[in-house]
């Protein structure tokens, strides 16, 4: 997408043969660049095409080639501010085993939810694919999601990775956990995200900004599990051991450890995983907090998620993606290209991912990210966290 007033399709149109066998994404074929207009907008808004939903992997294998000789099921289109190289091989994986076209978007997650209130009844999409709870909570909110109703879905994946209502579901997890220098660092040092605020780490501790909403959703959280009073007082027991002003981003807070200016922080899984596949020997661990048996909660962990729209002229095809997307199919790739855990814990964690080892992830329902982020905002400003 070049500009919110320019939003362009890429397509996929390569149908699953034989002759793919040999390499498991084919290269693929793209339309050209499609711009919403109102006469698009026309087209679209009067495709309906019911298909009879796989329950199981075999299924969708067993009707790829009836798919291919009956009438054309109208594409899929999908919204995503999940990037572009992160989609495109799962789209395609989808494409090859059932003969279904998708014609995607990728912007920011808050431009596309107002293209999509925008749009209204004349959108022509079907799905929209974010990250984290908050933002598919703030979805929700806007009135642009259907509920699911997929029994699949809430046999594939936790309830607390779901939405209460039904309204989106998990595909990927990630963990927001501590960073170490490893150099600097023992393990049996850290113990819990609360103690990142006692007198060892004072002018040890890098944070990134405040403003992010993964930062939002674990603050959230934190009330979630310990109560405002509480974890206003964690917050600021951080902030009076930051050694340097909060920075952009996840990757910089790992930077300003390797480079000495702190020793510990918090970040996203995949982050790390990213900058570890660039430099093996980075000098950096992962530490899973809150383990300690009895205590409420394990790590927060937060999701990459999807939800049928509104307004979709393709619903039960966007029903069929979403629940191939938890599928043991689909899960290894959907969370392996981005260094993620999957949703479906009947499959196997990329192996990198593994390396960093096994942890006790929390159960507090993810929905309560959004439901408690207005708090945490004004929670941080009072801690002074920037």
């Amino acid at each position: 997408m070049k500009s919110k007033d320019t939003l362009q399709l890429t397509s996929y149109s390569k149908p699953f043969s034989k002759t793919d066998s040999k390499e498991r994404f084919p290269r693929r074929s793209f339309s050209s660049a499609l711009a919403f207009t109102a006469i698009l907008f026309a087209m679209l808004s009067g495709c309906s095409k019911d298909s009879s939903l796989d329950n199981s992997d075999a299924q969708t294998a067993n009707t790829a080639a009836a798919d291919s000789t009956s009438e054309a099921v109208e594409p899929i289109v999908v919204y995503s501010s999940r990037n572009e190289h992160l989609i495109a091989p799962v789209f395609d994986l989808f494409t090859q085993q059932t003969g279904i076209n998708i014609e995607y978007a990728t912007d920011k997650a808050g431009v596309l939810i107002e293209r999509i209130k925008a749009e209204g009844q004349n959108t022509p999409a079907d799905v929209l694919i974010t990250v984290d709870a908050g933002t598919l909570g703030f979805a929700a909110n806007q009135g642009i999601f259907q509920p699911l109703n997929s029994e699949l879905v809430n046999q594939q994946v936790a309830t607390y990775l779901r939405d209460d209502n039904d309204y989106w579901t998990g595909l990927s997890l990630r963990a927001r956990t501590i960073v170490y220098s490893s150099e600097r660092v023992q393990p049996d040092q850290l113990s819990s995200y609360s103690a990142l605020g006692e007198p060892q780490w004072q002018g040890k501790l890098c944070l990134r900004t405040s403003k992010k909403v993964y930062n939002q959703s674990l603050v959230a959280m934190l009330i979630a599990e310990q109560g405002e009073a509480a974890a206003e007082a964690v917050v600021a027991s951080w902030v009076g051991n930051l050694a340097i002003d909060p920075l952009s981003n996840d990757t910089k807070v790992m930077e300003a450890i390797i480079a000495g200016q702190c020793d510990v922080g918090i970040v996203n899984t995949y982050y790390f995983g990213r900058l570890q596949s660039k430099t093996p020997d980075l000098p950096l661990a992962l530490f899973w907090p809150n383990q300690t048996e009895g205590e409420q909660s394990g790590v927060h962990v937060n999701v990459a998620g999807a939800g049928i729209l509104k307004h979709s002229k393709n619903a039960a095809q966007a029903k069929r993606l979403i629940e191939w997307l938890v599928s043991d199919a689909a899960q290894a790739l959907f969370a392996g290209v981005n260094q993620e855990y999957p949703v479906n814990d009947q499959v196997a964690v990329d192996s990198q991912v593994a390396s960093w080892g096994e942890f006790k992830q929390s159960s507090l329902p993810l929905s309560q990210a959004y439901v408690l982020q207005p708090a945490a905002v004004k929670l941080m400003d009072r801690a002074a966290y920037k």
